[in-house]
């Protein structure tokens, strides 16, 4: 093997950590800067018409309340290997959600807080990053079917005869994961998930799914009140309903950290504009959700990628 003198690792472990860095910051560019459906005059005159300090910040802690409770899940499922503190497990997070910034559906992210643990327990915590997106992805899932239901009885998106054509490929589905559960493919199988899942704490994923659940309220809401701020005035439940569909059918698509909001945006259109809302204010509000959620921790976290030492150097 070709071995690699100390400096030029260190060497190596530098351009990786600028080239993160400088194509997080590129990519967050050139998405605000090239974006042509991004209206700026109307989003200047609607800002100077209803701005509100209390309301700015109200939006903001939201914001951090969000990242925060993810911050919180991962301190959570990270005791299972070892107890870390708050300040580390919001370095982990923030570090892995920059590195994650350009990989599928973040994936990198994995990656990212394995490397903050010893390569014995790399395996671990790739399991237990599932785990912690996994009860996000579920609770999308679960509120995002009712929200769904809902906003199709009003407006009848799709027919009933498909909506029980969906539910029963659903329930197929899950029967047949489940009579298949012993099945291994390359030493793994759902037995084997299902057995490692019940090795941790039952405490544990009660405390994650409480999070999740709080955080699922965050983000969601959050949304709710930026559309009030552009004076869109619709029922309630019509608006968390729409916002909760949005969420779950963007979720199931693949993309990059970098797209979600074009992603997330292209549904809403589609969803708010049989609510008659204008495009403009639905692309900005998507926008918005993305640069208060995905670019601000991706600033933040920036700079504990830069000063991230490799356990060899720790």
């Amino acid at each position: 093997m070709i071995s690699i003198s100390h400096k030029a690792k260190q060497f190596l472990v530098l351009i990786i950590k600028l080239l993160i860095v400088g194509g997080a910051f590129y990519f967050i560019y050139d998405q605000l800067a090239h974006n042509d459906k991004l209206d700026w005059e109307k989003f200047i005159v609607l800002f100077q018409k209803n701005q509100s300090v209390s309301g700015i910040c109200f939006i903001l802690l939201l914001s951090v309340l969000n990242r925060y409770f993810e911050i919180l899940k991962w301190q959570n499922l990270a005791q299972h290997i070892h107890k870390i503190s708050l300040a580390e497990s919001t370095k982990q997070v923030l570090a892995a959600l920059t590195a994650g910034l350009f990989t599928p559906n973040g994936v990198g992210e994995y990656a990212g807080k394995a490397l903050f643990f010893s390569k014995s327990d790399a395996k671990k915590v790739v399991f237990l990053n599932l785990i912690c997106n996994g009860i996000q992805m579920v609770l999308t899932i679960l509120f995002g079917i009712f929200g769904l239901l809902y906003f199709n009885s009003l407006f009848n998106v799709i027919t009933p005869r498909t909506v029980l054509i969906l539910f029963g490929i659903l329930v197929a589905l899950f029967i047949l994961l489940f009579s298949i559960k012993k099945l291994t493919i390359k030493g793994y199988s759902i037995e084997k998930l299902i057995h490692k899942i019940n090795e941790i704490p039952k405490t544990i994923h009660q405390r994650n799914i409480l999070l999740g659940i709080c955080r699922y309220l965050v983000f969601s809401h959050q949304y709710y009140f930026l559309f009030l701020a552009f004076d869109v005035n619709l029922p309630y439940l019509i608006l968390i309903a729409t916002i909760s569909s949005v969420y779950f059918l963007a979720s199931s698509l693949p993309t990059f950290q970098f797209l979600d909001f074009a992603v997330k945006g292209s549904v809403a259109v589609y969803f708010f504009g049989i609510l008659g809302v204008n495009e403009w204010i639905v692309i900005f509000i998507s926008t918005l959700m993305w640069f208060l959620n995905v670019v601000l921790p991706v600033i933040i976290g920036s700079y504990y990628v830069l000063n991230f030492k490799t356990k060899e150097n720790a």
